[in-house]
């Protein structure tokens, strides 16, 4: 895995918790948290576009930040947990992964 991707994760990891923050933030500290994981999360994702091809690497990113922001309501906020949810969830992942792995890393790169 590149270091591109890597980003494209981390953007994802950051794009959970200001979802969520936009849903339950409700005082000055997390309003706070939600903004800076947004910055993070766009930065890394702008950063990762530069190198990767653009589609590939936002869809990517919106695959895995809506499986987490599931998840993460699943397991931490009590959202009912119901088996077409999670089968939709693992059918969106496997696009993601498949997506990653037909995508040649330096199709979206720059010529310097």
């Amino acid at each position: 895995m590149t270091k591109e991707w890597t980003k494209v994760f981390i953007a994802a990891f950051f794009e959970v918790f200001w979802v969520i923050g936009l849903k339950h933030a409700d005082d000055i500290w997390t309003w706070a948290g939600t903004a800076v994981a947004i910055f993070v999360s766009f930065y890394l994702l702008i950063m990762a576009g530069n190198k990767l091809p653009v589609g590939t690497a936002y869809a990517v990113f919106v695959g895995m930040g809506t499986a987490g922001t599931v998840l993460s309501e699943i397991l931490f906020f009590g959202e009912p947990v119901k088996i077409v949810k999670l089968l939709l969830i693992l059918v969106l992942l496997a696009g993601v992964i498949g997506l990653k792995l037909v995508t040649d890393n330096t199709e979206g790169e720059k010529s310097s």
